[in-house]
């Protein structure tokens, strides 16, 4: 009877696993709650949002590379921006017009500045170089800040499917050495006063995508195939305490222990989470994050991400859960008129048109930072300084 039922690995290469949904739901969860300060540890969302990415897309690379033999480099860019360019070229056409119309002169000049480099997925190094601290709450409000942790994504999705391309039997230790790379290099380069850079460079955050990739690859699957086997349900409930207690506790610059190891051990713990939700989906903690409400906020994840940093600055004014509220409405327009209409049904944003349409996105959004005029700067009369 033990052999009639299905094994992890048919399990794993189901079309939809919707623990992960919940998962996601965790993640979006922790991130508002950070951002309206009930949760100071909440940041630590987006660590499981990389681990879980960077589980998913190696996983679908690994798929393909071992029943093709090759990696379709072109196919994969092509799914990944059908994926995530329309809700964003939307949220950042809507909020730079709306910004530009009621937004006061300061907030009006750094979204027209950070906008071209979230276009071109660089909005972190841009955002770093501008001495744009994270954690600073005295520092002028950006609607595009919170887009570092897309553009360190994007920038993963450009560089690691090339690698697995090449790599892909060896893609377990090359995703291991260069993790370590990473943690060594958060571990020098943090400063203690801001560890902004360490926080939000694409360089030392690698590790919390690739521990994700890690775990996606066979050898890795087949160890936790073996816990699985015996203590999945301890290994589970532990992991998802360790998490959670870490989000309690974690305030970002006051926790200096995040940026010399404990960052990736939440994500490692993260990344392993995922794996054995995929492996084993009955157990307890993975029937738990199948939870309708919680999956449903994993579903318009993405696009709640994107609006609700937009909606917290414009509305500051308001109570948080009116904010919340806000945003979760946006999010879910976005999913259900952009997002999955373009991804599912839009037969022209594939092959030849799909190419057209990209360059027009592009296009159009490069002419939006051009044509609207930004404020003049603040003129500062020296004479009053005496």
């Amino acid at each position: 009877m033990a052999r009639a039922q299905p094994t992890p690995q048919a399990v794993r290469h189901g079309q939809h696993l919707p623990a992960l949904d919940g998962l996601r739901g965790v993640a979006i969860v922790g991130v508002l709650l950070f951002h309206t300060g009930y949760l100071a540890g909440g940041f630590l969302g987006v660590d499981l949002f990389f681990a879980l990415s960077g589980y998913l897309i190696t996983d679908q690379l690994l798929r393909e590379a071992e029943s093709t033999g090759t990696v379709s480099l072109v196919a994969f860019w092509g799914r990944r921006a059908r994926r995530l360019l329309p809700a964003l070229a939307t949220m950042l056409a809507g909020v730079t017009l709306l910004v530009w119309w009621v937004g006061p002169p300061d907030l009006v000049r750094t979204t027209l500045a950070d906008g071209p480099w979230v276009q071109l997925n660089l909005v972190n190094w841009h955002l770093l170089a501008e001495s744009a601290g994270y954690w600073d709450r005295f520092g002028a409000a950006r609607v595009f800040e919170h887009l570092w942790s897309i553009a360190v994504e994007e920038q993963f999705y450009l560089v690691w499917p090339v690698l697995v391309a090449v790599w892909w039997r060896r893609a377990a230790a090359v995703a291991a050495v260069i993790s370590v790379v990473s943690l060594v290099a958060m571990v020098v380069l943090v400063d203690p006063a801001d560890p902004t850079r360490v926080y939000t460079g694409t360089d030392t955050r690698a590790f919390s995508l690739l521990l994700g990739a890690v775990v996606a690859t066979p050898p890795v699957r087949a160890l936790l195939g073996r816990v699985a086997a015996r203590w999945v349900g301890s290994v589970l409930a532990s992991l998802a305490a360790g998490i959670g207690v870490a989000w309690l506790v974690a305030d970002g610059v006051g926790s200096s222990w995040l940026f010399r190891g404990g960052l990736f051990a939440h994500s490692l713990a993260s990344a392993v989470l995922v794996g054995l939700c995929v492996r084993v989906p009955d157990a307890v903690v993975a029937r738990v994050l199948t939870w309708r409400p919680l999956r449903w906020l994993g579903l318009v994840s993405y696009s709640l991400y994107l609006w609700h940093w937009p909606v917290f600055v414009l509305l500051a004014a308001q109570s948080a859960w009116l904010r919340i509220g806000v945003a979760v409405g946006l999010a879910a327009l976005s999913r259900y008129l952009v997002e999955d209409p373009v991804r599912f049904r839009a037969g022209w944003a594939r092959g030849r048109g799909g190419v057209v349409a990209f360059v027009a996105v592009m296009a159009g959004l490069a002419v939006l930072w051009l044509v609207l005029p930004a404020p003049a700067p603040p003129v500062v009369d020296v004479t009053e300084l005496n």
